[in-house]
């Protein structure tokens, strides 16, 4: 506004000037006006941002450290994801790598903006592990080092420019000189018009009676981009003559030379244009700008004159051509030496793939995107060029895709041979994958195919968690501090039916699957075999309103309605939500808030967003092991052991989850490490017809499998404040000591075993117990009875319905 205002002004002021002086002071006045005006139009533009840059979002660096499986970590796959090419000597230009039998060779590519030369480094190998990293520059050993992010998308409206803008002193010499041999070879003697070019294009033009040529300079070319069309004619030639000429008196050759390398137009990949020569370095070779050779130089430079016609992916015999053009021009101007010149004509284009358009980590780009437009303006984000780095890991991203479409493709199989009914809506799965001790998102699905459905189920789907919650209700009784609510791993309860009656005389009789009870078992027992009755006495014990403040207490959203469905899982809970909950289990007690962004900056470096990860204890690092030990033996022995069947063999804990009907599958369980979270389901409602062992387990084993096979099995560490104690897995109590009976005494009566139908009768099965410091069982008389928790309640008249969806865990 105000530089509309000055120019009328100014042309104001002209016309009274030639109105009120001789017409030769005039003409000096309007000139030097006019000059002013053009150079005001350039301080805009140079003063201002040159360019639109879309924000990217990018995946999290992956470190490489001593005894880490390369393989099993897919490095191979990280290197190709990342457009590293394969070369044959030792590589030493970013993107570069090698291998052999027993090691690898990367140069890692410059990174931040203080590392500008790649690091080319050696990977040796002992039976696919990293056994050191050696610095092939220095020599010096590494304890690890990093792969760069990889992009997952940009940010950006309408048809998006993709740029990358660099400073003249990172493009490589041979770059420039290419550029200049082909666009503007007097460039550091002309003034913004080379004469000669003009003359030459006068000449032909006047011979074929049109506007073929136009002589213009690499200024002209810059002035046309910026403020002018495309159209040839001689008004406009002669005003991005003008603008040129002012355009060389206000600004240096290299401030002009860097702006045109930023610039020009050079690729096009679908509706995403490639402009200046840092993004078509990396779109063509996988390298930046100051890693090129002369060929690959010579080839980006010959796309100046005609992007399309040179395109070295759709014409490669055009585009070898006119790459060996560019390196004659460069070795009859001294540039390259008889040597390279040959060698470089004598190469292959090696050119990149096209990688797929398919869009990456959707589910994850759409959240992320969301909070982001929380914390800044839409058009900062589509024109600041922001570099968002996030948390995810490309490969768990991956492979969590695989394992969700082949799980959605094994359910709809399995319903198939169960003659279920066909369903009118939409089978669906989601997985998410978090570190536990940060909260870190690794990996997110939020559906089984994106382009058909957007709707993200990780983040917005509330559904039932079915006896996913359980794990909930026996802490809040370990945490109990009276003696007659506070139960152990050893507690036996009476897994019978019962009524409990509630609010305003309405009652509820939990229901085991299948209407089949385990009479006295071990809260272990209990939790491992889902027994809904068993779990229903223990929350009665410790009470609704105590059950549902717990739940809201480890994260899980509330309120949480103090009925006594919740015990069995009838809240509605997104996955997320409901996996991150586990967490505290997986991390010693820490609710660590889920998180996808690491840090924002901006293209110059600065950090504008890079908060801690938010995190509170929620219960100490003791009580939270002693429900790991509990949950890893749901994984050995009880609802989850086709995990064990299909070969994941490492320390791990989880539950699984089935509501009403099959609604619902859940499995959510951990490593050391990693976190994960599945659901399966319709999202309508019908009925799966398969529980979380079934449904939601083989997703998260497929996944699993591959996501934690890089290092070696790392048991859970057992904090202070927990003490082992062998016991029989039947009555949670240590077997009685072996003792000689005294001469003449009458031999003890044999006690009477504690009998379960859901648990096998043998002589004795020992395991080894965790408890609480001062809740260790003691050895107790064969005739003293072991406590139970048998409470029961009794109703004249049960009601028909049931007031909860079953478990069928």
């Amino acid at each position: 506004m105000a530089g509309s205002l000055r120019r009328r002004l100014r042309s104001l002021f002209v016309a009274i000037v030639v109105a009120l002086i001789p017409v030769g002071a005039a003409a000096a006045i309007g000139g030097w006006l006019v000059y002013q005006d053009l150079a005001a139009t350039l301080e805009d533009r140079f003063a201002g941002r040159l360019w639109d840059f879309p924000s990217r979002i990018l995946s999290d660096s992956f470190l490489i450290y001593p005894g880490m499986d390369v393989s099993a970590a897919g490095v191979g796959r990280r290197l190709q994801r990342l457009s590293y090419v394969e070369v044959e000597n030792q590589p030493s230009r970013g993107g570069e790598m090698r291998s052999g039998e027993d090691w690898v060779e990367i140069a890692l590519r410059p990174s931040g903006n203080e590392v500008r030369v790649a690091r080319p480094v050696r990977l040796l190998l002992e039976d696919d592990r990293v056994a050191e990293i050696l610095d092939l520059r220095t020599g010096e050993l590494l304890g690890a080092v990093s792969l760069e992010p990889e992009e997952l998308t940009g940010i950006y409206q309408g048809d998006w420019e993709g740029r990358r803008a660099v400073s003249l002193q990172d493009v490589s010499p041979i770059l420039v000189r290419a550029v200049l041999a082909t666009e503007d070879s007097r460039f550091f003697e002309h003034h913004g018009i080379d004469y000669v070019g003009i003359g030459r294009a006068l000449v032909a033009n006047l011979q074929s009676g049109q506007v073929r040529q136009g002589g213009s300079t690499l200024t002209q070319q810059l002035m046309k981009n910026f403020f002018l069309s495309s159209e040839r004619t001689y008004q406009r030639k002669l005003h991005e003559i003008a603008m040129a000429l002012v355009a060389e008196q206000e600004y240096s050759k290299e401030k002009i030379l860097e702006a045109y390398l930023n610039e020009i137009y050079l690729a096009q990949r679908g509706s995403r244009g490639v402009y200046g020569v840092a993004e078509a370095s990396r779109f063509f070779f996988g390298k930046d700008p100051s890693e090129l050779t002369a060929g690959e130089a010579a080839m980006i430079a010959g796309l100046i004159r005609a992007p399309s016609a040179y395109s070295p992916r759709r014409y490669p015999e055009r585009a070898r051509q006119r790459r060996d053009t560019v390196l004659r021009l460069l070795f009859e101007a001294g540039d390259i030496d008889h040597d390279t010149f040959e060698r470089e004509r004598a190469a292959d284009l090696r050119v990149l793939p096209v990688r797929s358009q398919k869009r990456r980590a959707p589910f994850f780009v759409d959240s992320v995107r969301r909070e982001l437009s929380e914390r800044f303006p839409e058009e900062a984000l589509v024109a600041e060029g922001f570099s968002v780095h996030t948390t995810l890991d490309p490969m768990l991203q991956e492979w969590a895709e695989v394992a969700v479409e082949n799980g959605v493709e094994r359910v709809a199989e399995l319903r198939a041979k169960l003659h279920a009914a066909p369903a009118k809506d939409r089978l669906e799965a989601a997985l998410i994958a978090i570190s536990p001790r940060t909260g870190a998102i690794r990996a997110m699905v939020g559906g089984k195919n994106y382009q058909e459905s957007q709707f993200n189920r990780v983040t917005d789907a509330q559904r039932q968690p079915g006896s996913g919650f359980k794990p909930f209700v026996f802490l809040a009784g370990l945490l109990q501090p009276e003696p007659e609510r506070h139960i152990t791993a050893g507690t036996v309860i009476s897994d019978t039916p019962f009524t409990w009656a509630y609010e305003l005389g309405q009652t509820w009789s939990p229901t085991n699957y299948g209407d089949r009870y385990c009479g006295d078992v071990t809260v272990r027992t209990a939790l491992e075999k889902s027994l809904n009755a068993a779990v229903a006495r223990v929350a009665w014990n410790i009470g609704l309103e105590e059950v549902a403040a717990f739940g809201e207490h480890v994260g899980i959203p509330g309120p949480l309605l103090a009925v006594p469905s919740i015990v069995l899982g009838s809240l509605e809970v997104t996955p997320l939500d409901m996996t991150a909950a586990y967490g505290i289990f997986a991390s010693g007690g820490i609710r660590a808030e889920p998180n996808a962004i690491a840090s924002v900056e901006t293209r110059d470096g600065i950090t504008l967003v890079g908060e801690t990860p938010e995190m509170r204890r929620v219960v100490s690092p003791a009580e939270a092991y002693v429900m790991t030990h509990l949950l890893e033996g749901v994984m050995d022995r009880g609802t989850a052991r086709g995990a064990r069947r299909r070969g994941f063999r490492r320390p791990a804990a989880g539950k699984t989850g089935t509501t009403n009907e099959y609604r619902d599958a859940w499995f959510i369980g951990y490593t050391p490490e990693l976190l994960v979270g599945v659901w399966v389901g319709y999202d309508g409602g019908t009925p799966l017809e398969l529980s979380g062992g079934s449904a939601a387990l083989p997703i998260w084993t497929e996944f699993m499998l591959r996501a934690t096979a890089a290092d070696k099995p790392r048991e859970f560490s057992i904090p202070p404040g927990v003490t082992l104690v062998e016991v029989d897995r039947r009555t949670g109590l240590p077997p009685l000591p072996a003792v000689e009976p005294l001469e003449g005494a009458e031999p003890l009566p044999e006690l009477e075993p504690i009998v379960s139908p859901c648990v096998p009768v043998t002589p004795i099965e020992l395991i080894r117990e965790a408890f609480l410091t001062g809740d260790e069982p003691e050895f107790l008389s064969p005739l003293a009875p072991a406590r139970v928790f048998d409470q029961a309640l009794e109703a004249d008249d049960l009601p028909e319905e049931r007031l909860v969806p079953r478990s069928h865990d």
